[in-house]
């Protein structure tokens, strides 16, 4: 979820400047304005393309770029991270192959899901959301020194982490399994009745928390390179979001034209990590950083001229998946927090890109192939499943383009540097403080949009705030005992699978918080409103009032499969299909099929 970083532009950003003011430039960032927008002029008249336009290839291939460089750096930051805790050489090639197959794979789902899934364009990457359960999964499988690592022949080094990540794909695998259940069956907006403001708040917002110790280790490789970064990507972001840089275009009807375009708006993370590198490779040009010193241009090289330049990823590249109870009930935490962001995700999405508000099918089939996209991650191997990117949804508000082919372009260009090995070799090389001060602003932000959801519920209750307080202090709390080494063998029931489920969950704290979240919230008494049900459930969806209130006809075709609609539309079992179009949801099923009218039952 570290791609949380760009959703306060999804939320706020949803206005821009009139033609000829420049590219992108923000009116409105309150959350309240973007809310009073859902019932504003229509957002496709402010568009330059809408969701069904197809922009000529070129405008394509240039914005499809641009959403790629806004999600790389989130994706490949995953296995940046994952790699050292199993048991990877710093120096092992096989590094810059698994950044190289997570991008493939997010090429892969992204695709997906723009043709055959929510079809909105909607940007599909690594999540975040899996970090913490599968931490807790690579603790119970500690690492030798890296001493004795690097001792070891070629093919027990391979053989040391390939085994650990056997574990975590068969994780990932069998919980996706959930999610593919969950959108296939329909049973989203069931899930979504238990799964309140008050679950979300602990689950999402110990995401980062628990991972600050992390964010830290990696900025002490070198803190005045750490803080640099995060002073640049702060000033980019914060500061000079609304500074434009003049741009001159020519074409044939207006001729010379000057435009601003606001490139530390769209690029924060990617320039604030280009002037850090820079800086890095001139300390390391004039030899002011030690040999071996973690923030040196030259540690790593050899992982680039190594790295193959052409190399197709394929499933089980790593071994056959290897699945523990333990491991799967940890990363299921991480699977129902996916869901819940996506749903936001796919709602906003369509607010930008002058698509109408996405109808139960559609949210179905999306969390349907996003369950597919995270079974396809665990069998090629990324160390973590797929989500939907608020950054690149944000990115629409501010390009003015919400033209489904520039993501499936934005797709091509994954595909294409996920089978260039030296790309995905490029982004480990990284200097480790460059992504430790990344890290502190990335999973910063992960907590703030986790406790942004207490907006919609009332902070006076004081049942409230217990639930919400104890959920994050309590989640806090066990885990980290959990951790010490002297509380290693804590979990003794004399059932060693047992035992396992129990460590890894309980070592989990978005686990732990959102349990306590989930179990407090849906008993302890309290009114919908109290608990912030009226007004959550409100922003997610249009009311009924509303749509009845329109004059002209909802068109939800741009919701409809690309292929085969005339017959899915003459097959009456069609509609007890929750992931076609034709489905007119359960609760239309069962009124129709009272006993009072059974006709209507007959396919």
């Amino acid at each position: 979820m570290a791609h949380m970083e760009g959703v306060e532009e999804m939320k706020g950003s949803v206005e821009t400047v009139e033609e000829g003011e420049g590219v992108g430039r923000p009116r409105k960032t309150e959350v309240a304005k973007s809310r009073e927008a859902l019932v504003e002029e229509p957002t496709h008249a402010r568009l330059l393309y809408s969701i069904e336009d197809n922009p000529p290839w070129y405008i394509c291939l240039a914005l499809g770029l641009q959403h790629f460089l806004m999600m790389v750096e989130s994706t490949v930051s995953i296995p940046y991270l994952l790699t050292p805790l199993m048991c990877m050489a710093a120096t092992d090639p096989a590094r810059g192959l698994i950044a190289s197959t997570i991008i493939f794979v997010s090429g892969i789902v992204t695709l997906m899901q723009t043709t055959f899934g929510v079809r909105l364009p909607i940007v599909q990457g690594g999540t975040h959301g899996f970090l913490s359960p599968i931490l807790a999964i690579l603790a119970l499988l500690p690492c030798p020194p890296e001493s004795e690592i690097l001792e070891l022949g070629t093919d027990d080094r391979r053989d040391l982490w390939q085994t650990r990540m056997q574990q975590v794909q068969g994780a990932i695998c069998v919980a996706a399994i959930f999610q593919v259940l969950v959108g296939f069956t329909g049973a989203v907006g069931a899930l979504l009745r238990w799964i309140t403001p008050l679950v979300i708040v602990p689950t999402i917002t110990l995401i980062g928390f628990s991972l600050f110790s992390v964010a830290a280790s990696k900025a002490a490789a070198h803190w005045g390179i750490a803080a640099l970064t995060i002073v640049l990507l702060i000033l980019f972001s914060q500061y000079l979001g609304g500074v434009g840089i003049p741009w001159f275009s020519c074409s044939r009807g207006r001729g010379v034209t000057r435009s601003k375009v606001y490139i530390f708006k769209l690029f924060p993370v990617l320039l604030a990590v280009a002037f850090a590198w820079l800086m890095c490779w001139i300390l390391t040009y004039l030899e002011v950083l030690p040999e071996g010193n973690h923030a040196r241009t030259d540690l790593r090289l050899n992982m680039i001229s190594e790295a193959p330049w052409f190399r197709l990823p394929y499933p089980c590249q790593w071994g056959l998946p290897v699945v523990s109870v333990a491991g799967v009930m940890g990363v299921l935490a991480g699977v129902v927090a996916s869901v819940v962001e996506s749903i936001g995700d796919y709602y906003a999405c369509a607010r930008l890109s002058g698509a109408p508000p996405p109808p139960k099918h559609a949210i179905n089939r999306g969390i349907w192939m996003e369950g597919l996209g995270t079974v396809l991650a665990g069998l090629f191997g990324t160390g973590s499943g797929t989500t939907s990117y608020s950054q690149n949804v944000g990115a629409i508000g501010v390009t003015r383009v919400g033209s489904r082919r520039v993501i499936q372009y934005s797709a091509a260009v994954m595909l294409v540097c996920g089978v260039i090995g030296k790309v995905g070799a490029l982004f480990i090389t990284i200097p480790e403080p460059i992504i430790g001060g990344i890290f502190c602003v990335v999973f910063a932000m992960i907590t703030s949009v986790g406790l942004s959801n207490v907006q919609f519920i009332d902070l006076n209750s004081s049942r409230n705030l217990f639930v919400l307080g104890f959920s994050l202090f309590f989640g806090l709390a066990l885990p980290m005992w959990m951790q010490l080494p002297e509380n290693a063998s804590a979990i003794a029931t004399s059932l060693p699978m047992l035992d396992q489920v129990l460590s890894v969950l309980l070592r989990t704290p978005m686990f732990v918080g959102g349990f306590l979240g989930f179990f407090l919230d849906n008993t302890i008494p309290g009114t919908e409103e109290e608990r912030g049900l009226v007004a959550w459930k409100s922003m997610l969806e249009m009311k009924e009032g509303q749509q009845e209130a329109n004059t002209v006809p909802i068109d939800y075709s741009c919701y409809d499969l690309p292929l085969g609609m005339d017959r899915i539309r003459r097959w009456g079992w069609t509609r007890f299909v929750p992931v076609l179009p034709t489905f007119v949801g359960w609760g239309a099923i069962k009124r129709r099929c009272a006993p009072s009218s059974p006709s209507n039952c007959k396919v």
